[in-house]
């Protein structure tokens, strides 16, 4: 197995998220408009055997470790296949997927027998109503039953993710934190990001914030992160079986630390979440370009990944180009 290739701030690019759909089965508010959004036609996706080829290329270069993203990938017909197919991929360490859960109760099994090993849920709320009103869907019932069939079929841990908005969902953290005492779940709060025209100053609720909340729960200590060397900054109550995680992108940004690459659906390599510079994989890929041709611009995007984000910039904020759906979470 290679190395990874490093960028030109000498960090180890050793993990990539492939988003296989446009398409999500929920309108979260600040995510996209109740109406929806245009959609990608389907000449415009990456078909499964560009992807399963694109994931090939990037693991022969080094890359260890690759999670599958969308919109809601469990939309996409025959996931499962694209999934065994991608976990075959000889040098591969890690795969794993990112749901909304929506659908987790029927798949969670195929899931594992697939290759998946670890599994991120979104998970704003615990409260029904709210969880409709957030997502424009009422199916809390149907996603917190797609978290407990991932837990009895054995993924371990199980990842929460909440994205804390002020005045939305913040008064949950304490009770979001509270599963951790009931199951071994990883729960992991999330600064609000300007993804849509919304207000973030309003939303916004800084990580050091999110902290001081969680201890009113109870003293919180530090923990490993275990194989996970992500964004996530890992803490345990004592006695409780899950682990706590902040992750900070606005406030205490992980980009030196960064070690990441995205594939969009459309078949756009981003080297950074909020930067709108792309290289279209997909003409490559449909050009007839060789694996050594696609290999090679993948290094040259690596080279130019920029040092940091400027999401503290009001202008560029304003200048995101791609909404989170559209790019892959």
């Amino acid at each position: 197995m290679p190395a990874p290739p490093t960028d030109s701030f000498h960090r180890k690019i050793d993990y990539l998220r492939l988003s296989i759909t446009d398409r999500c089965n929920l309108r979260c508010s600040y995510c996209m408009p109740a109406s929806g959004v245009p959609k990608f036609d389907h000449s415009e996706i990456l078909s499964y055997e560009e992807i399963v080829r694109l994931a090939g290329i990037a693991i022969s270069m080094g890359i260890s470790k690759v999670r599958i993203t969308g919109g809601e990938p469990l939309v996409r017909k025959d996931a499962l296949s694209l999934c065994e197919s991608i976990s075959k991929v000889q040098g591969l360490r890690s795969l794993s997927l990112t749901t909304n859960g929506v659908l987790l109760s029927e798949f969670a099994e195929g899931l594992l027998a697939a290759g998946i090993r670890r599994i991120n849920v979104s998970l704003d709320t615990l409260k029904p109503e709210r969880f409709a009103a957030i997502t424009r869907q009422d199916l809390f019932s149907r996603v917190w039953a797609g978290i407990m069939a991932a837990h009895r079929a054995g993924f371990s841990p199980v990842k929460l993710n909440a994205v804390i908005m002020c005045g939305v969902n913040d008064d949950e953290i304490e009770d979001l934190a509270r599963l951790t005492f009931r199951f071994p779940f990883d729960v992991r709060f999330i600064e609000f990001m300007p993804f849509r025209q919304l207000d973030h100053e309003a939303l916004f609720i800084p990580a050091s914030e999110i902290l001081e909340r969680l201890s009113r729960v109870g003293p919180l200590e530090p923990s490993g992160a275990g194989e996970s060397n992500g964004p996530a900054l890992h803490y345990r109550f004592k006695g409780a079986p899950g682990k706590i995680g902040i992750i900070s992108p606005v406030s205490d940004h992980f980009c030196p630390s960064c070690n990441r690459l995205r594939v969009t659906a459309d078949g756009k390599l981003r080297t950074c979440l909020f930067s709108s510079d792309e290289i279209d994989l997909r003409g490559l890929l449909r050009q007839g370009a060789s694996n050594e041709e696609i290999a090679a611009e993948m290094l040259v995007a690596i080279n130019k990944k920029p040092e940091k984000h400027q999401l503290s910039n009001p202008v560029f904020r304003k200048c995101i180009s791609r909404p989170m759906f559209s790019i892959g979470g």
